[in-house]
């Protein structure tokens, strides 16, 4: 698949099929999120895959109640790991872990979508109930969660910015 012609057509998906995703698939999630490029490559990030419907509830439910997050097949939960502060110190724990996760999950999502799975980026949610929700260890720290699963239907393109927005120094 071309790469810029899979950016643009991704979507945020919000409503998913009652389908499993293969084990396969599921697979090759795990190794975009690995294989993504870290701060020093500390690879300060952990990421959980929930399939439990209970727990998924109680995610969305942490999420200000957008119910969507259940519905999917899984959800993946990435968080940072404050053990990048031994060599980066706060900049580490305030930026780069978190540019590393952000990475890894734009990565994941296009592969997402190359296995025609739809996903969404949810970032609204009150961190100390996810932690608690997964039984966090105090060294990560939830910043983004992604509902995966197979699309019920793809929205049209939303309008974007014009691409004057790119400055661009000769």
């Amino acid at each position: 698949m071309e790469i810029l012609k899979a950016i643009q057509e991704r979507r945020s998906i919000r409503n998913f099929q009652k389908k499993d995703i293969p084990a396969g698939v599921v697979d090759k999630l795990i190794h975009s999120l690995v294989w993504a490029p870290s701060a020093g490559n500390l690879q300060a990030r952990k990421f959980y895959f929930v399939k439990d419907k209970g727990l998924k509830e109680a995610i969305a439910s942490a999420s200000l109640n957008q119910d969507f997050i259940a519905e999917a097949p899984l959800v993946i939960v990435g968080c940072t790991d404050n053990v990048i502060f031994e060599k980066y110190r706060e900049r580490g724990v305030s930026l780069y872990a978190i540019q590393d996760v952000a990475a890894s999950i734009m990565g994941m999502m296009l592969v997402a979508h190359e296995n025609d799975l739809g996903t969404v980026w949810v970032g609204a949610f009150i961190d100390e109930e996810v932690s608690e929700i997964l039984n966090l260890p105090h060294n990560l720290h939830p910043v983004a969660i992604v509902p995966v699963g197979y699309p019920l239907s793809v929205p049209t393109p939303p309008p974007r910015v014009s691409e004057g927005t790119a400055i661009v120094f000769k």
